[in-house]
């Protein structure tokens, strides 16, 4: 009886360099990508994406015909992502880096390729710092990264007033910036919240081309009104008038708080936050806790 056979191994590190070299590697390619908003072309290999990646297996299935070869535009991706992604299919390793792990991370998720997923939830947790932590917030709530989700919250809560003065929190979609708006850890008091919000529904009607109002009105409600003394809600008031951010009933809903002297009027919210300063009112309001004895 023949005995077992033994299964031998390569040198691994050769093996990879070798297959680094074909990436983007127009000799022998058969398949051209034209990728990101620049449309720059990337060079690969049908048998190795369709073998590696269900999601190129059934792009590159789709043949445009006998001897037509067509460029597959994937305007999305950015090139850097792209390029990381064929790199990680062709040799299975990869360097990552802070400035694109987030738009690596899209990619992973798009494509369906879970280990490389995993890799950049790992590196993204390891680098996450206020100048990261909203556009990774963003990246966690579009995809449902539930653990990414949770630490980007509990930082930007450690770090609220750095944290909101980011570029990326201006560009955080509603339903980021919802559980931002319910949290009672936010390190910041409510006047200049609102500020904040200001600001960003500023921008995001710029982007969409419609009314502030109605960019902010998925939000606006968690802003919590009756925490601000007489005098700051007659200046929102007179501001709310000249740029209309808080419908009006909202406004009458903290003054019904100062009038009665008492919180949870028609569930207006009233606990106060981390950061909340402390006002002279806030000791008629029902509050979980008091901000000042």
């Amino acid at each position: 009886m023949e005995a077992p056979g033994l299964v031998v191994h390569g040198q691994a590190e050769l093996f990879s360099s070798a297959l680094r070299s074909l990436v983007n590697n127009p000799q022998y390619s058969d398949v051209c990508f034209v990728v990101g908003q620049e449309g720059q072309e990337v060079f690969a290999h049908r048998c190795l994406l369709a073998s590696r990646c269900n999601f190129f297996q059934r792009l590159l299935c789709m043949e445009p015909g006998p001897g037509v070869t067509s460029p597959v535009v994937l305007s999305t991706v950015p090139a850097e992502a792209f390029l990381a992604v064929l790199e990680f299919l062709y040799t299975n390793s990869l360097k990552l880096h802070r400035h694109s792990v987030l738009e690596v991370l899209t990619a992973a998720v798009e494509y369906g390729l879970e280990e490389l997923r995993e890799l950049c939830l790992e590196f993204v947790l390891k680098v996450l710092d206020v100048e990261l932590v909203c556009e990774a917030l963003q990246v966690a709530v579009t995809f449902g990264l539930t653990r990414l989700r949770g630490r980007c919250i509990a930082l930007i809560e450690t770090h609220s007033q750095e944290a909101l003065r980011t570029r990326g929190f201006l560009e955080l979609s509603a339903a980021a910036l919802l559980p931002l708006l319910r949290s009672d850890k936010l390190g910041v008091d409510e006047a200049e919240l609102v500020g904040t919000v200001r600001s960003w529904a500023r921008v995001g009607a710029a982007v969409l081309e419609r009314p502030v109002a109605e960019v902010v009105a998925p939000v606006v409600r968690e802003l919590r009104l009756a925490l601000l003394a007489p005098a700051e809600l007659s200046a929102l008031e007179e501001q709310n008038r000249r740029e209309p951010l808080i419908p009006a009933e909202q406004i009458a809903e903290a003054w019904k708080c100062h009038a009665l002297r008492r919180g949870d009027a028609r569930g207006v919210p009233c606990r106060c936050r981390k950061g909340t300063l402390p006002r002279a009112h806030h000791r008629f309001l029902d509050l979980p806790f008091k901000p000042f004895k």
